[in-house]
């Protein structure tokens, strides 16, 4: 709640990557990353941003999967948390209100364009867009 509340505090995106940096949130943060969402995602020790990258408001990172607790209260048998990694690569752009499930990593030099969802690994030097994200340039 206190890493939240001081990404809040902090005025335009590059102080915020700078914060999510210094303050060791996420695994990794490269240099020259701009984060403008406000929230820190559970599980931020499993988010990798290298250099370069700029993630617009609303973006959500969401390295887990709480399905389980309905599904194990079908009586079809224990299913378990399912929890992943994300890794984003240099130079990539993710646009506004876009999803990054567990398990994906983001190529270098890649655009996710506004309201995708990321479900899967993204090759290098394209263009995304779309539920689930295709490369579309």
């Amino acid at each position: 709640m206190l890493q939240t509340i001081g990404l809040v505090l902090k005025k335009g995106s590059g102080a915020r990557g700078r914060y999510l940096r210094d303050k060791h949130i996420f695994a990794e943060v490269g240099e020259n990353v701009k984060f403008q969402p406000r929230l820190i995602p559970l599980y931020p020790e499993l988010i990798k941003l290298h250099n370069n990258v700029m993630v617009a408001a609303g973006v959500r990172f969401v390295t887990h999967d709480a399905s389980y607790t309905v599904l194990s209260k079908l009586g079809l048998g224990k299913f378990p948390e399912r929890v992943g990694c994300i890794e984003v690569m240099d130079n990539v752009f993710i646009g506004y209100n876009a999803t990054i499930l567990p398990n994906v990593r983001i190529g270098e030099n890649c655009i996710i364009g506004a309201s995708s969802t990321v479900t899967k690994d993204l090759e290098p030097n394209g263009v995304y867009a779309g539920t689930p994200a295709k490369r579309i340039g």
